[in-house]
């Protein structure tokens, strides 16, 4: 969960995203976390609104951040018996933080159940020797033990025992949105024995789902800055709603007079806004310029950082950003997977708001209700999204909504795009120096 951004650090040239930490290594859980198995997915997108009139009382001492009412303190124990004794086969996932395994406990009592009963759920447990530490472990219970929304993952509980620091989450059922994006190892393929590529329509669906999770955080009476937006935090449920996970770099927002806080700069490379990583000024506008990022790889199909690439390239963001504003060179970063099925005037408004959120001035970028105002207004229809869905996660597309005439395979810069994904599925991008 912690790590720091700096202009020096060295990046692994075989990976596309990493963390970065100016005093010490640390790297996060990329997992298949968190939710519960529900009903047959549709593309329904569950409407919030309102503003958050949840106010958190800071700073709080551990104590009170433990005594938690919405959660359960967990023994070890119990998480023990719930993943089977943290067996190999239960392993979700792994990173710096330790490994995520997945569990079962009951639903009424929470307590362990037998494998296959009661309520699925995600134990993320935390390595000795890892970078991620007591204060950033401390940081998620704090903020997710009091936050609650359909768009950020639920926290059911905690375990503080000895030296042992675990998070018991909602499981999520289809893991990640960095796993759908660049995963090459799916299980779902299509008919030519590839990866199966994510719809244009549940591309949008995620974006308007994180959408609403970020804008519940900046909305909130005591706003909360995100701080780590990224494609590997965002989970999603049965039914391909996104929920905002891992809340260890999260910060209060500035509040009175203030115009930002000012705090070590920590991030991931290629998500983390410019002004902050240059002067560690935060605002909510950092979470808004990430988000950018996260849309253009929605668009593209393109890792934020990639180092296999070449020159330009490398940087999502420095190579696609030109075409962003021009709809007759739009089709020249367009994910080619796509096969050109999405509608014309959805991906052109998509991207001319990718462009505001990535403004080099923070005050330009809009906030993020008015990013999911823009993004709700975007035309998906619904009967061919729920075939688009189902066809999806059973291998294949037969039912494409409108074609663009964007003539996305033409393009001398997409030579790669297909290349297979360096990174295995259930692992992060390591954080190094």
């Amino acid at each position: 969960m912690g790590n720091c951004l700096d202009s020096s650090a060295k990046v692994d040239a075989s990976r596309s995203s990493h963390n970065i930490h100016t005093g010490s290594a640390a790297s996060k859980v990329s997992s298949k976390t968190s939710g519960r198995s529900s009903a047959p997915s549709s593309l329904t997108i569950p409407s919030y609104s309102g503003r958050s009139s949840e106010c958190l009382p800071t700073p709080r001492s551990e104590g009170e951040i433990l005594s938690s009412p919405n959660l359960k303190a967990f023994t070890f124990s119990e998480l023990r018996n719930a993943t089977r004794n943290f067996r190999p086969d239960s392993l979700l996932g792994e990173g710096g933080f330790g490994y995520v395994f997945k569990g079962w406990i009951d639903e009424n009592t929470m307590t362990a159940a037998k494998p296959g009963s009661g309520m699925v759920v995600a134990v993320k447990k935390l390595k000795p020797e890892g970078f991620q530490g007591h204060k950033e472990w401390l940081t998620e219970v704090n903020y997710l033990g009091q936050l609650h929304h359909p768009n950020l993952v639920k926290l059911i509980g905690y375990c503080l025992e000895g030296e042992n620091r675990l998070l018991v989450y909602e499981f999520m059922p289809k893991g990640s949105l960095e796993n759908h994006l660049f995963r090459t190892n799916f299980n779902v393929s299509c008919t030519t024995g590839g990866p199966q590529p994510l719809p244009w329509a549940v591309r949008m669906k995620v974006a308007i789902g994180a959408a609403r999770g970020l804008s519940f955080l900046h909305d909130a009476k005591s706003q909360v800055i995100y701080r780590d937006f990224k494609a590997s935090n965002i989970l999603l449920d049965a039914d391909f709603n996104a929920k905002l996970s891992d809340f260890g770099l999260a910060k209060a927002g500035p509040t009175g007079d203030r115009t930002h806080v000012s705090t070590q700069v920590m991030g991931t490379q290629g998500y983390a806004a410019p002004e902050y990583v240059a002067t560690g000024r935060l605002t909510a506008k950092s979470d808004v310029y990430s988000f950018g990022v996260v849309l253009l790889e929605l668009l593209s199909g393109r890792r934020a950082v990639d180092k296999s690439k070449v020159g330009v390239e490398q940087v999502l963001v420095d190579w696609a950003k030109p075409y962003l504003s021009d709809k007759r060179k739009l089709f020249r970063i367009m994910d080619t997977k796509l096969g050109g099925q999405y509608p014309q005037k959805s991906a052109v408004t998509a991207a001319h708001l990718a462009f505001q959120c990535l403004s080099n001035e923070a005050k330009l970028r809009p906030r993020m209700s008015e990013v999911l105002a823009t993004l709700e207004q975007i035309d998906i229809p619904k009967s061919a999204a729920r075939n688009l869905v189902s066809e999806y996660q059973n291998g294949g597309l037969s039912s494409p909504v409108q074609r663009s005439p964007l003539r996305p395979h033409h393009s001398p810069l997409h030579l790669t795009a297909n290349a297979a994904s360096p990174l295995k599925g259930q692992r992060l991008s390591p954080r190094v120096r």
